[in-house]
């Protein structure tokens, strides 16, 4: 079973404060504005809204080139070049949901797991845990807690690289170094402003990404931050994803 154990953390159920208040939304474009986005993009976390999430278990880090590698080679899909530890990148939506397909069957007579992408709401629980905090490892922006454009590197990092800056849950990499697909196709929240808008079909893919990788600024970090794959070039450059399932 080389390459196909996964680190899990165990999610308890609990109540998830998702999104963004949205009378705090321009306050939030405000403090962000050296990073050129416009308050409209923030309305897409609009409204803050208290849900119950089932529990459930997701890995620790995004999964890895050493971990794709196994994959790639056994459905005959070219293998990366970067470095073993560091995140595997370039992951359309459909290569990674085949992905946790393939690594359900090789774990399902183990375990009996079904592997599959985290849902949006999952995602946003693993990074909050039980409260309203901004980023995994709390209100305040800290630099070296993650890897974003501030750091200079211009690239991948192995992953775990920053164990400081781990979620209430001690999950890692959850802000920087590559953005995550998420099985939730982007959609407006219940209750979100008229403003918001109710497809993206410009993006390259809808379903919702989250975290933020390299190339990205602070905000992409926050907890709260939804986007699409609008290129299908930066996809290639940062898109990667870590994979989830039901509670043991």
């Amino acid at each position: 079973m080389q390459g196909e154990q996964v680190d899990w953390v165990e999610i308890p159920a609990g109540v998830l404060r998702r999104g963004t208040p949205t009378d705090e939304v321009a306050a939030v474009a405000r403090r962000y504005a050296d990073t050129g986005v416009p308050v409209e993009w923030y309305m897409k976390e609009a409204p803050r809204t208290e849900i119950h999430v089932p529990a459930f278990r997701i890995a620790r880090t995004p999964v890895t080139v050493r971990q794709w590698s196994h994959f790639a080679a056994a459905t005959g899909r070219p293998a990366p070049t970067a470095p073993a530890e560091h995140p595997v990148t370039g992951v359309d939506w459909e290569s990674a949901t085949a992905y946790c397909e393939w690594l359900g069957e090789r774990l399902g007579g183990v375990s009996g797991l079904e592997v599959r992408l985290p849902t949006e709401d999952e995602w946003e629980r693993a990074a909050r845990g039980d409260d309203d905090r901004e980023f995994p490892w709390g209100d305040e922006y800290r630099t070296g807690l993650a890897n974003l454009v501030d750091l200079g590197i211009g690239t991948t990092t192995p992953v775990g690289s920053y164990p400081q800056g781990a979620s209430p849950f001690g999950v890692l990499d959850m802000a920087g170094n590559v953005d995550e697909w998420t099985s939730t196709l982007y959609a407006p929240y219940p209750g979100a402003p008229a403003e918001v808008p109710r497809t993206e079909d410009w993006a390259f893919d809808r379903h919702v990404t989250r975290g933020g990788a390299f190339r990205h600024d602070r905000d992409l970090a926050r907890c709260a931050r939804r986007h699409g794959a609008y290129e299908r070039d930066l996809v290639a450059i940062g898109v990667g994803f870590r994979v989830a399932a039901r509670a043991a």
